[in-house]
């Protein structure tokens, strides 16, 4: 089973954050990593859960459409930028399914550091904006199977 934890795309600046939209670069950068998904055909989930948060959900919606998928896109408590990652912790404990799970920081390099090492004191995965970090569960472990961004595709 396969975790795809992605930071949401680049927002506009805005004084009301759960409203912000992603923004032209925002956009621009979810179209090269799909793109960058797609050839490789590196993301096999067929079920997006995203944040109550706007630019989160349409990360989320531009994922699935770019990617050229069938996914069931769920907006999901618990993945605000505040949130508890235990929570989250003990629902992916339970899953089997691959699922991508779009969400924002520090949550998201909280929730990550929790599931590699039990512990969320020494945040120790950088999610820049737009990057997936994907994790593979094996017996009760997990391990990191690889991480990209925006930054790194040619």
């Amino acid at each position: 089973m396969l975790i795809y934890l992605i930071r949401h795309a680049h927002a506009v600046k805005g004084t009301e954050d759960a409203g912000r939209r992603l923004s032209k670069k925002g956009r621009g950068q979810v179209i090269k990593v799909a793109a960058f998904l797609r050839q490789g055909h590196l993301l096999g989930a067929r079920e997006f859960w995203h944040s109550p948060l706007v630019r989160s959900r349409e990360t989320a919606e531009q994922l699935v459409r770019r990617l050229k998928v069938r996914a069931k896109l769920v907006e999901v408590g618990g993945l605000e930028p505040e949130a508890d990652p235990a929570v989250l912790a003990r629902r992916l404990q339970r899953w089997r399914r691959s699922v991508a799970v779009v969400g924002h920081e520090p949550h998201l390099g909280a929730l990550a550091a929790l599931l590699l090492s039990g512990g969320t004191r020494a945040p120790f995965v950088v999610f820049r904006k737009c990057a997936v970090l994907t994790l593979e569960r094996t017996g009760e472990r997990w391990l990191l199977r690889w991480q990209i961004s925006p930054e790194e595709i040619s």
